[in-house]
């Protein structure tokens, strides 16, 4: 398994969970969460495969900032 750590700037849990939701259609076979109380408002992601630019490039879609946790 491969997890990737994302910095964003998504804050409310509804939010959240709506990306989890659009992410999970797109990586079905992940582990997708937020940690909304995390200075980074991470969002972790573990699967199988994971495309980070594609994981940034939804979150940019729905206008929130997204950058791999280094």
């Amino acid at each position: 398994m491969i997890v990737e750590v994302f910095k964003t700037n998504v804050e409310e849990v509804e939010l959240s969970e709506r990306i989890i939701q659009q992410l999970s259609a797109q990586f079905p076979e992940s582990l997708i969460n937020f940690d909304i109380d995390d200075c980074d408002k991470i969002l972790r992601v573990e699967a199988a495969e994971v495309s980070p630019e594609k994981i940034i490039q939804i979150l940019n879609s729905n206008g929130y900032s997204c950058e791999i946790l280094l």
